[in-house]
């Protein structure tokens, strides 16, 4: 399989300007996510896809890959789907798969990489796989910013939410589960996605894969073994350094 990683930034976070290159342990975020995914020995390729030209020339700066895209995006997932034909273009081949990497996914593990693609490379039907992380206290569960998920019997998301699900009074029995933004997409699948009309629970959650439910078709989801905290806020910038700080990749 010839696959690509695609990291999708930008500076213009509505709840973290400028988040991309906010420091950690020194080195700006998108620095931190683009050096683990690359170690993925799985990888063929990974890119930086982004709209702004202070992401684009520090990743080049730092010997990596970037691709220039629109500025007009709402979802990374249709940022990345023009970052696949531009790189595609440039190198004149062809990928199968499209492992998207939030960029505010700092403490991703290269291993991470290997988790969200071998559900893929064991089913062909499968289209798109999204890592699943668990939810270890309250507070993590009733913060608007971690993407809650509940999963059917075989494990395909039933629907992700900002609010806390499943419901409150059987959380002692019942797994709380969080969206890990590390997704692969078939290549074609990814192009598919694009050409989908946007769904009002996509919009009300603002998360992408509501738009694949809402349109009928199934999101994979796959248990991470790691721990993995995004940053959303200067308060999980915070956070987040203080847990890489006693961590090593």
């Amino acid at each position: 399989m010839n696959i690509l990683a695609l990291i999708p930034a930008r500076m213009g976070s509505s709840r973290f300007p400028g988040k991309p290159m906010a420091r950690i342990l020194g080195k700006p975020m998108i620095g931190h996510v683009y050096e683990r995914v690359a170690r993925s020995p799985v990888l063929a390729m990974t890119a930086v896809a982004t709209c702004d030209k202070e992401i684009f020339d520090y990743i080049e700066s730092i010997g990596g890959k970037a691709v220039m895209t629109a500025d007009t995006y709402e979802r990374a997932s249709d940022r990345c789907a023009e970052a696949l034909l531009t790189m595609e273009k440039e190198y004149n081949t062809r990928y199968d798969i499209v492992v998207m990497v939030q960029g505010d996914e700092p403490m991703t593990h290269p291993d991470m990489i290997a988790e969200a693609v071998q559900p893929m490379l064991d089913d062909p039907a499968i289209q798109v796989v999204n890592l699943l992380g668990q939810i270890k206290d309250t507070a993590e569960f009733e913060d608007r910013n971690c993407i809650k998920v509940v999963c059917d019997l075989n494990m395909n998301a039933m629907y992700f939410s900002r609010e806390p699900i499943p419901t409150r009074c059987k959380v002692d029995t019942v797994p709380m589960g969080k969206q890990v933004c590390i997704i692969p997409f078939r290549r074609d699948y990814l192009l598919e996605y694009t050409r989908l009309a946007p769904t009002p629970l996509e919009i009300a959650e603002s998360v992408d894969m509501m738009r694949i439910l809402e349109h009928g078709m199934k999101v994979r989801m796959t248990p991470t073994r790691y721990n993995s905290q995004a940053v959303d806020t200067p308060d999980d910038l915070k956070r987040v350094e203080q847990l890489m700080s006693g961590m090593n990749a």
